[in-house]
């Protein structure tokens, strides 16, 4: 009689196989077109980035019928192998592996995984490689709380330092990344790419941007209690605009005439700012984020409020905060949040503008 039963249910769940696996097929391909339908990564801006869109679909279409197949084998398990009334002090009866279907799900996964890997390595090694065109080198320098970019200057001088990033369509960047303190990590979503900053040991990155816009640029590595104001713009434009605003870079850091027309879009976004534009400058930088100014609709309460802070302060108390903001730290506010490098980053027409501007609205 026990045996009798025992076929009976082995027949009953053998049934439901087939049911099983045509629920699982159905789950998977909804699961699948789900996934691909939603627009889960920002607009691409890069050559890479299509590469790396492309191997997240690859992911997604294996391991959504691995989930479902997982989760429909264990809920089914848990229901018809849940313990009844009266069965609380019963044990199962014995039972003994399966050697062939443990070697089947075993070989599987394995082969899964190293055609993922292999193709994901694949894709890595694509993306790295160097143009056969010259590269655009900008070094990255990373700090608490904000990223400097440097160009090689056009005259041959000094480098060019800019607190925007700017790169031509069309041209492969070799992003050289540093850090001044702690680690933090250079993100621009856009081109799907990122590398940790790390103090003492330079980073590389290679980017083709593709796409025409202004693109949120990124630390991915929580570094402070300014992390999350850590971000900057990158600006992709044509080849003959960057080429200008290169130029204009020169000058500006040259101290040269702030005259003729305005690199890259500066007029329109606030790029580079137009010498001495200093409310320009403000917004560039991303000052809001972290303080409240009035005249610029601002509300950032990571420091101070300088409607309140600068009232009735001077040009001099104005720059020396800009340029050393451990000097003097407002009661209330932690030292080491700001960054000390904009008397570098910023071209001397830049930061006098900006203090000008900051003296001119907050009398």
């Amino acid at each position: 009689m026990a045996e009798q039963t025992t076929v009976r249910n082995e027949r009953r769940e053998q049934g439901h196989v087939p049911a099983l696996l045509a629920i699982s097929v159905v789950a998977a391909l909804l699961g699948i077109g789900l996934g691909l339908l939603i627009d889960w990564f920002p607009t691409a801006a890069s050559e890479e980035a299509e590469s790396i869109d492309t191997l997240w679909d690859v992911l997604l279409i294996v391991s959504v019928p691995v989930f479902v197949l997982v989760t429909t084998a264990v809920l089914y398990s848990a229901w018809r192998f849940r313990m009844r009334p009266g069965e609380e002090e019963l044990d199962g009866p014995p039972t003994h592996g399966n050697t062939r279907l443990e070697v089947i799900w075993t070989a599987i996964p394995a082969i899964v995984l190293v055609a993922l890997c292999s193709y994901a390595y694949a894709v890595l090694t694509d993306i790295e490689d160097a143009a056969a065109d010259p590269a655009l080198e900008v070094r990255v320098v990373g700090e608490q709380f904000t990223w400097t970019f440097f160009y090689k200057n056009p005259d041959g001088g000094q480098e060019l330092a800019s607190p925007q990033l700017y790169v031509p369509r069309g041209q492969q960047v070799h992003f050289t990344v540093q850090s001044k303190d702690v680690i933090h990590d250079f993100w621009v979503p856009a081109f799907r790419m990122k590398i940790d900053a790390v103090r003492g040991v330079d980073t590389e990155l290679r980017v083709t941007p593709t796409r025409i816009g202004e693109y949120p640029v990124v630390c991915a590595e929580l570094c402070g209690l300014g992390h999350a104001a850590m971000r900057q713009t990158a600006h992709v434009v044509e080849p003959g605009e960057f080429d200008s605003w290169l130029r204009e870079r020169a000058e500006l850091a040259a101290g040269g005439d702030q005259g003729g027309a305005a690199g890259a879009g500066e007029e329109e976004d606030g790029g580079a700012a137009a010498g001495s534009d200093g409310k320009a400058v403000f917004e560039a930088q991303g000052c809001g984020g972290c303080h409240t100014l009035a005249d610029a609709g601002t509300s950032g309460t990571t420091g101070p409020d300088l409607d309140d802070a600068l009232a009735g302060k001077d040009e001099a108390f104005i720059r020396e905060s800009i340029v050393d903001p451990s000097a003097e730290v407002e009661e209330g506010f932690q030292d080491g949040i700001m960054p000390k490098s904009y008397g570098t980053s910023l071209a001397p027409p830049e930061l006098d503008g900006l203090v000008q501007y900051l003296a001119e609205v907050t009398k």
